[in-house]
């Protein structure tokens, strides 16, 4: 069981015989990819060359940018800061892009990742990422789904956090057709709990670190006018996760997704988006409910507190008994869906959310520029304006009874390299929040 993180959990049933334990596992996994690989080769066979959407540029460019600048973060649900950033992208005539990064604030920790590295070129991607944080501060809300009070939270402190990812991505057409194969290894400690004014409730370093693994597979179906930036077409992207975590009393649940966006052309340059997202946990087995067996494993004790404390410690386990019977879908909230809310504002089972945006291309342009720190290639600046809406409950037939908007308008500026800078100012029912972030929202992993 996790009461930080969002874990995915696969069942490994027990059996005397080691090999028929084998064959079973492999039947299982079989059955459950039998649709989504079906599905895979349906699109791949049916779905001509000839029927792609005419890219509007190259899918694979070359030109080289680096990066080495401080760079101020606004997270909303995370905090403030900033991140010293170093980016080598399409380094030395090749396709790799490579970074590391510093960060400071409300948040510390370092990291680095390797991206585009082509191991069959324009054909089998592969990407591996590293991250270590030893200060972070995690809002978790009183109560899961969407009926209860923004002022209504504890502030999960991390000391130590750890993660690390692999990724294998085969593209096919001119990344019309994309699969692919996730693996992240992530492991959380949690040292205090404290109520929204940073009063501590009870100090948790004694509790044990959490290891977990992820393991995703997923489908893109692209056909827009350009992979980085696209300005008509669709994409559709659909992706299964599974994993497991040594806590004992965990579910074991998987969860899919469905993120589907249609890009409608405005005039010459600009366009119009328009974003489905669904996400739904499935629960396998059900983990432990019991109250003081849960509170026991979270090294917390609300027995010797009183009045509000005592309530904000007992919701903590509530909210980990509510995970380990319903599971976790994505979260609503943050720099990508519900850009008003903060990171993790919505927790539960279940999830639907509708946006909208339109996308005034101010300029397009190839204009490089190389001021020392920074070098790269400036395609446009882009204003948006956006509206957004989610609903998220536990128990599925409650999915659309409540309902949150999110609405704002941004400045972004968009790079050959991939690299797309944005500041969002968004504002809903909870007021407003400032959004600075990297890369066009709604995007699948």
């Amino acid at each position: 069981m996790c009461w930080v993180e969002e874990p995915f959990k696969y069942h490994r049933n027990t059996w005397g015989n080691a090999r028929i334990m084998k064959g079973k596992v492999i039947m299982s996994v079989l059955k459950k990819y039998f649709l989504f690989f079906l599905l895979n080769i349906l699109l791949l066979v049916f779905i001509s060359p000839g029927q792609a959407m005419e890219r509007r540029r190259d899918q694979f460019m070359k030109e080289p940018a680096h990066y080495l600048v401080p760079v101020p973060i606004s997270y909303p649900g995370i905090g403030e800061g900033f991140a010293a950033i170093g980016v080598n992208a399409n380094a030395h005539d090749s396709y790799n892009d490579y970074a590391v990064f510093v960060l400071g604030g409300d948040f510390e920790g370092f990291g680095g990742v390797a991206t585009d590295m082509h191991l069959i070129e324009k054909t089998l991607i592969a990407e591996v990422a590293f991250e270590k944080l030893n200060k972070v501060a995690i809002f978790s809300y009183n109560g899961r789904g969407m009926d209860n009070h923004k002022d209504d939270y504890n502030v999960f402190e991390l000391d130590d956090v750890e993660s690390t990812t692999a990724r294998l991505r085969g593209t096919f057409q001119n990344r019309m057709f994309e699969l692919q194969a996730l693996m992240v290894n992530h492991e959380v400690h949690m040292s205090a709990l404290r109520d929204k004014d940073g009063n501590l409730i009870r100090d948790t370093r004694n509790s044990e670190m959490i290891e977990q693994q992820y393991l995703m597979f997923g489908f893109q179906f692209d056909w827009t006018d350009d992979y980085q930036d696209p300005r008509k077409g669709i994409r559709y992207d659909i992706s299964r996760w599974e994993g497991n975590e040594s806590t004992s009393g965990s579910p074991d649940y998987y969860q899919l997704e469905h993120n589907l966006t249609a890009y409608i052309p405005i005039g010459r340059i600009s366009t119009w988006a328009f974003n489905y997202f669904r996400s739904d946990a499935y629960v396998e087995r059900v983990g432990e409910t019991d109250f003081a067996t849960v509170a026991a494993r979270m090294d917390l004790d609300c027995s010797g507190l009183s009045g509000a404390q005592q309530l904000q410690c007992q919701q903590a386990v509530y909210n980990t008994i509510a995970h380990n019977r319903y599971g976790t879908a994505a979260s609503m909230g943050g720099p990508s869906r519900l850009r008003s809310y903060p990171e993790g504002r919505y927790k539960g089972a279940h999830t639907l959310f509708y946006g909208t945006e339109f996308r005034w291309n101010i300029t397009e342009e190839f204009r490089p520029f190389d001021i020392g720190i920074a070098q790269d290639i400036r395609t446009g600046v882009q204003l948006s304006a956006f509206w957004e809406t989610a609903s998220v409950a536990d128990e599925k037939d409650k999915l659309g009874d409540i309902w949150r908007d999110s609405y704002g308008v941004g400045l972004r500026l968009i790079m050959t390299s991939g690299i797309v800078f944005r500041m969002e100012v968004a504002s809903g029912d909870e007021g407003e929040n400032i959004v600075m972030f990297f890369n066009y929202p709604w995007l699948g992993y």
